[in-house]
């Protein structure tokens, strides 16, 4: 694997490289909120060979650039996607979104449908039942939480995270890499543009287009998850034609890292559709 950073509209991401090239579609993993392409480090070693893997780091998360104000939202991100594609000469490609990166990936099928070959949504925000009710209050707040010490957001945060994980442990890791990038000062001014910019209306918006979606469409939801209800992926398999569902037992949110090898096996199944 070979990361590097690439300039898209005056910000740089980063992103690194895995897989074999062959016959096969490009595959990009997209993480959410507030996680980053750690997420996918045991799953994209899974990615059958034959498919080029590029794995990035979302504006603001990761290695990648702070915001510093510009476009949060899954527009802002979904149209770096497609500028990064672009830097990488990839005219379309099997995308894989993970909570919002499934948000983000809905808009790339939706509105950019030639760049998406295949379309597999884990875990994913969808129509209006998101984010939680902990971060709805954690928004209506910010007038006030932006002043307390970072300290207690950051405290508030990891909270959250561990909701995610079916084993507390086993998620203690990643957490404090998903939580490094907002520990200074800046750092929390991103994780405030971060919470500021979550906003249900614009996946409501692409909910009358689902129907449209053509590519091959596999979805997977934690039976436990917290913050996504599985009922939520019920309602996308409902909404886009002839995709898959699979509910994954005894696990929660955070998917790929506590099931990476069934991760893996559907979408090795996916990619043969």
């Amino acid at each position: 694997m070979r990361g590097e950073f690439v300039d898209v509209g005056g910000v740089r991401l980063y992103y690194y490289a895995a897989g074999t090239r062959g016959a096969g579609e490009p595959v990009v993993l997209i993480h959410g909120f507030p996680t980053s392409s750690h997420l996918w480090r045991d799953v994209a070693p899974l990615i059958p060979d034959g498919h080029r893997v590029v794995v990035l780091d979302l504006l603001g998360y990761g290695r990648s650039d702070p915001p510093n104000g510009r476009d949060l939202s899954i527009k802002g991100h979904a149209e770096r996607v497609i500028a990064l594609l672009d830097a990488l000469r990839i005219s379309y490609a099997a995308i894989v979104g993970h909570d919002l990166g499934g948000g983000i990936a809905q808009y790339l099928a939706v509105r950019h449908p030639t760049r998406v070959a295949r379309l597999a949504l884990i875990d994913s925000v969808a129509f209006d039942d998101w984010p939680t009710r902990q971060l709805k209050l954690a928004r209506t707040t910010l007038p006030l939480t932006r002043y307390l010490p970072a300290t207690w957001i950051l405290s508030m945060l990891r909270s959250e995270l561990e909701r995610g994980y079916a084993h507390e442990d086993s998620g203690a890791r990643s957490i404090e890499i998903y939580v490094r990038p907002f520990c200074q000062p800046e750092g929390c001014d991103a994780l405030v543009e971060h919470l500021e910019a979550l906003n249900s209306e614009e996946t409501v918006a692409l909910q009358p287009r689902l129907k449209d979606i053509v590519a091959p469409t596999a979805v997977l939801s934690g039976a436990h998850d917290p913050f996504v209800p599985s009922a939520l992926a019920k309602r996308l398999h409902d909404a886009i034609p002839n995709s898959s569902l699979d509910m994954l037992p005894d696990v929660r949110h955070f998917t790929p890292e506590e099931t990476p090898e069934t991760i893996g096996a559907i979408l090795a199944s996916w990619l043969r559709r």
